[in-house]
């Protein structure tokens, strides 16, 4: 069975739309944050916000920010969800939603309940778009935005549902904030994954939404995905990369290609020290210093949640641009040696058209998640 992403955008704090934020990444542009005193006390802090007009919701039940997100990007994707609409009956198109904040942010000061469920946002377009399908939330932290492609493919396979929309969406939230503050992988500083003198990662917040179909003749193709569980710490993931490799081996074998024929990777790249040593090393030990890597997250932030869906928006993107750069890798130029040596993609150099490319997704637990993306035009 053939899945296919026949529709797609985003926004971040990089730009509204996925045309905007492609620009931004292509060039390497990390200067969309701004450093603020409002999260933490006494603490500077930077973050990717969005700052764009976000549409009102008048049901108090589903006022959250993640929602207003979510309805800024069905905006930008009207067209293709009237078609959807009119090409599957209401009760055989899915809703596939990864988020870790939901409204809790909102929850602080309300208190109603309602704001701080997970399900909220998946309910709330449900709701919106009168939908009769099948509709669940995934909150595994960092890897949601994979892991929700992974109940799509799930629930096309058993005839469940025809279509989905596999929606990732995090807002700024004080919560995590003070999560990550707590074990000390903030930076008030760029963040810049591979150096030796990376500080942690810089918070961002962003909405992607997919239209996934089965057996479509044009789009992005979904080739492989893979899953695993360290099941070795709350918070550190394996250094070794054992079962992280195990979900890329899994990815690569569902997609039947060898390492080699990946053009492009999109790597979790988070800027902490444990999280580049565990992925340089799952890099290596697979695809040696021959496929090209890069973190987007020095330009976008990390959006958590939301992380794993604008980086795949940025995967399709790139698979559909006729550009022969691919996202640099923003740091300070002074790599840590003591990791694996990986091909680290160079700001304006002209590179093979990108037409295979994986996206890295791993979370707190142990929980990771791989994707291989491929260009049904460019094969």
């Amino acid at each position: 069975m053939t899945i296919v992403i026949t529709g797609y955008n985003a926004i971040c704090n990089v730009g509204n739309n996925i045309d905007d934020i492609y620009q931004k990444a292509i060039n390497g542009d990390n200067s969309c944050f701004e450093v603020s005193e409002n999260y933490i006390k006494n603490k500077k802090v930077r973050v990717g916000k969005i700052n764009a007009q976000l549409p009102k919701i008048k049901e108090e039940e589903f006022n959250l920010r993640s929602n207003r997100l979510i309805l800024k990007v069905l905006e930008l994707l009207d067209d293709k969800i009237l078609k959807l609409k009119n090409d599957y009956s209401k009760d055989k198109i899915g809703i596939v939603v990864a988020t870790t904040n939901s409204g809790i942010e909102e929850f602080e000061k309300s208190r109603n309940t309602k704001h701080y469920e997970l399900g909220n946002s998946a309910r709330f377009l449900q709701n919106y778009l009168g939908l009769k399908g099948y509709y669940t939330t995934v909150s595994t932290a960092c890897s949601s935005g994979i892991k929700a492609f992974c109940i799509a493919r799930d629930l096309l396979k058993n005839n469940i549902s025809d279509a989905i929309l596999v929606v990732s969406v995090d807002p700024l939230s004080k919560m995590p904030l003070f999560g990550f503050n707590s074990l000390e992988v903030l930076s008030n500083k760029p963040s810049i994954p591979f150096s030796k003198n990376r500080e942690g990662m810089n918070i961002g917040e962003g909405c992607a939404i997919f239209i996934v179909e089965k057996y479509a003749n044009e789009g992005i193709e979904i080739s492989g995905l893979g899953e695993s569980s360290d099941i070795y710490h709350s918070t550190t993931p394996d250094p070794e990369a054992k079962e992280s490799i195990k979900a890329i081996e899994q990815a690569l074998k569902e997609a039947n290609i060898t390492p080699d024929k990946i053009d492009y990777i999109n790597t979790h790249g988070t800027g902490t020290i444990a999280n580049d040593k565990m992925e340089a090393n799952a890099i290596y030990k697979v695809f040696g210093q021959k496929v090209p890597i890069s973190s987007t997250k020095p330009i976008t932030g990390h959006c958590l949640g939301a992380s794993a869906g604008v980086e795949t928006a940025l995967c399709c993107k790139l698979l559909e641009s006729s550009d022969t750069r691919l996202y640099p890798q923003v740091f300070d130029g002074e790599y840590d040696d003591s990791l694996p040596k990986v091909n680290l993609v160079v700001k304006n150099k002209e590179y093979n058209k990108c037409n295979i490319c994986m996206c890295n997704s791993f979370g707190f637990g142990g929980t990771n998640a791989i994707l291989i993306l491929r260009n049904k035009d460019g094969q």
